[in-house]
């Protein structure tokens, strides 16, 4: 499991780096069987071994190399706080909402003898997981793959997912799942809406 928060869901990674944004956002607890919040107070250790997966796999999905990354307590709100910030960003996406400011987070622009442009990022715990996630959305928007990554609009479920239809129509993680439970109520209030008139 290379991604555990977005794994634990059933749903498939977002394409390279833009996996990182997509695990992050799927740390939050939904309406699924085995989902907690994985950045909840007091759970230090599993917050650190989330982020040992998820910088693992990063790094490899991005040709980086090992990168140690140690959370502390207030790293965990940080790191909520981003997430939520992060989800406004997605919703505001959606509709023309006013503009939602990140947190400060360091990157180093270099560029290298071959005239291309590299983004590091920069920091220790969450300011570091805050610099590599805000890089890469912004390389995923430069890119075209931002407006991929949604949030699914069932409200009990909200999971991150990456929109993989062809003209970038869906609105459910899981047509199956969600969308047919969102189906299923619409029927239910069509009818009842009918058999009270």
């Amino acid at each position: 499991m290379n991604w555990p928060a977005t794994e634990r869901l059933s749903l498939t990674p977002a394409p390279g780096g833009l996996a990182l944004v997509q695990e992050l956002l799927n740390t939050a607890s939904a309406g699924h069987a085995d989902s907690v919040d994985l950045l909840a107070d007091g759970e230090l250790d599993r917050a650190q071994e989330w982020a040992d997966r998820a910088v693992r796999a990063w790094a490899g999905e991005t040709g980086r190399g090992d990168v140690r990354l140690v959370l502390t307590a207030e790293d965990l709100v940080k790191l909520r706080c981003l997430r939520d910030q992060l989800r406004r960003a997605l919703a505001c996406a959606d509709r023309d909402g006013g503009a939602v400011r990140f947190t400060s987070a360091p990157v180093v622009v270099a560029l290298s003898g071959d005239g291309a442009l590299t983004v590091e990022p920069e920091g220790a715990g969450a300011r570091w997981l805050a610099s590599a996630v805000l890089a890469e959305a912004l390389l995923a928007q430069a890119s075209g793959l931002w407006r991929r990554l949604k949030i699914c609009r069932n409200e009990l479920c909200a999971a991150a997912f990456y929109d993989r239809s062809r003209n970038n129509s869906g609105v459910w993680h899981s047509v199956r799942g969600c969308g047919n439970a969102a189906h299923l109520r619409a029927c239910r209030e069509r009818r009842r809406a009918t058999a009270g008139k």
